[in-house]
């Protein structure tokens, strides 16, 4: 199952950081996401685009609003002024995490 079926995404950028938000569609699928969404999924999922030496990858939990954010520094090349990149504010970002395939759910 892709993370698209139980979530939907938000960027938002900072300089050369770009953050982004996974909302869980349901409540009831938030645990998932917490369990599967890890930092180092994160950054492996994006290391392309991370490079090697680039710093860590910070997740922050939402809990009240079923969401976890992610914060990826050095993802945007210099960010929208210095950046030669088509998507300098990294919007395509979010839409490309949610492509990332979920392992099935314990009992299923």
């Amino acid at each position: 199952m892709k993370l698209h079926t139980l979530a939907h995404s938000r960027t938002g950028d900072k300089g050369d950081t770009s953050n982004i938000s996974i909302i869980a569609y349901r409540a009831e699928d938030y645990p998932r996401l917490c369990e599967q969404l890890t930092a180092e999924r994160v950054a492996e999922f994006f290391a392309g685009l991370l490079g090697p030496g680039a710093a860590p990858v910070r997740r922050y939990e939402l809990p009240h609003v079923h969401a976890l954010n992610f914060v990826l520094p050095g993802i945007l090349r210099g960010g929208v002024t210095r950046s030669l990149a088509l998507d300098a504010h990294g919007k395509c970002l979010g839409s490309a995490l949610l492509d990332l395939e979920l392992t099935p759910a314990k009992g299923r």
